[in-house]
C-alpha cells in the first residue's frame, strides 16, 4: 500500500469513528428504514469528494472487468455504507431485521463443542459483524486481532454498542506478549479472526497473483497459524440487498506448516492459494469488495 493510501486510510478510520457514533444515534432514534436513506447521501458525497476512494474503486472495478462509471464506483461505496449501518444491528444482537443463511456453520460448531481453538481467516469482503453476530448466538468465543493504532477507539465505540460483546479486538503485534495471550487464548477454545488481505506499512508481505496481476498480502497471519498449529477456516459473510447475508465457513489447513528448508517457498504457496481462494469469492460477488484504495499499487 502506498504512503497517499496509507495516510486516506488513517484519515479514514479516523472519521469513520465520527460517522459510526452519528449513524448510531440517527438508527437508534428512527430505524434501519431512514438510517438507510441517510447513507444514500453520504455514499453520495463520498463518491464525489473521496478522489483516492473513488480511484482506488475504479482500479479494483477495471481488474474485475466491471463497469468503472461514477454510478457503479458510488454503488460500491454505498453498499459499504449499507453493511456498516447493519453493523450496529449485529452489534446489539438485533437479527430480526435480516435473512441469514449459514454454509459450513457445522465447522465452527464442531470446533465449539471439541473447545478447539482456530484461525479464523477473512477479508475486507462482506461483513465481519455479521459472523460475529452468529458467533454470539452461537456462543462462540470470538476474538479479533486488528492492525491498526485505532483499535482502542473502535473498541470503546464497540463497548458502547455491545458492552456484554463476546467478541474483543486485539492489537496486532510481534512482541512475546502479544503471542502468550494468543496462545493461551486457543488453548482455551478461543477462535481468532483475522482480515488477511491488507499489508499495513510494517507487515512483512509477498507478492502473489490476484485478478490476473502481482499484488501483495501479509504474511503476518499465516505465520501466527503455523506458530499455534491449529486449524485454519476461511471465513466471510456476503450481503445481498436489501436484508439478506450470506454466511460463509470453509476450512483452510489443518495445520499450516512452514518446512525450514524451504520456509519462504511454502509460506507463498499459502498466500497464493488464499488470494485464489479470496479472488473467487470477490469474483461472485464484486460489490462486497471493501477495500477503497489501488490494491495492486505498491509504491
Amino acid at each position: 500500500m502506498s504512503a497517499a493510501d496509507q495516510s486516506w486510510r488513517s484519515a479514514a478510520e479516523r472519521g469513520s469513528i465520527l460517522g459510526v457514533r452519528f449513524v448510531l444515534w440517527l438508527a437508534t432514534a428512527f430505524g434501519r428504514a431512514p438510517a438507510r436513506l441517510f447513507v444514500r447521501v453520504l455514499a453520495f458525497y463520498y463518491t464525489l469528494f473521496a478522489g483516492a476512494a473513488r480511484e482506488g474503486t475504479r482500479a479494483f472495478l477495471r481488474r474485475a472487468g466491471e463497469e468503472a462509471s461514477f454510478g457503479r464506483v458510488y454503488r460500491q461505496i454505498l453498499r459499504f455504507a449499507q453493511v456498516t449501518l447493519d453493523s450496529l444491528f449485529f452489534l446489539r444482537g438485533k437479527l430480526s431485521p435480516f435473512r441469514i443463511t449459514r454454509d459450513g456453520s457445522e465447522h465452527l460448531a464442531t470446533l465449539r463443542d471439541g473447545k478447539q481453538g482456530a484461525i479464523l481467516l477473512g477479508a475486507h469482503v462482506g461483513s465481519m459483524y455479521a459472523m460475529r453476530a452468529q458467533g454470539t448466538e452461537e456462543s462462540l468465543p470470538l476474538h479479533a486481532v486488528v492492525y491498526t493504532k485505532h483499535a482502542a477507539r473502535i473498541n470503546a465505540v464497540l463497548e458502547e454498542i455491545d458492552p456484554d460483546g463476546h467478541a474483543k479486538l486485539l492489537q496486532m503485534g510481534e512482541g512475546v506478549d502479544f503471542m502468550l495471550r494468543i496462545k493461551e487464548l486457543i488453548e482455551e477454545g478461543a477462535l481468532i479472526a483475522i482480515l488477511a488481505d491488507r499489508v499495513g506499512s510494517d507487515d512483512r508481505a509477498v507478492t502473489v497473483e490476484f485478478f490476473g496481476a502481482p499484488a501483495r498480502f501479509p504474511t503476518g497471519p499465516f505465520i501466527l497459524a503455523s506458530t499455534l498449529k491449529c486449524p485454519v477456516y476461511l471465513t466471510y459473510g456476503l450481503y445481498r440487498d436489501p436484508d439478506l447475508y450470506e454466511l460463509h465457513c470453509e476450512p483452510f489447513a489443518e495445520v499450516i506448516e512452514l518446512p525450514r528448508k524451504r520456509r519462504q517457498e511454502a509460506l507463498q504457496e499459502h498466500v497464493q492459494r488464499y488470494a485464489a481462494r479470496l479472488e473467487a469469492i470477490v469474483r461472485a460477488a464484486p460489490d462486497n469488495w471493501f477495500n477503497f484504495y489501488d490494491f495492486w499499487r505498491h509504491d
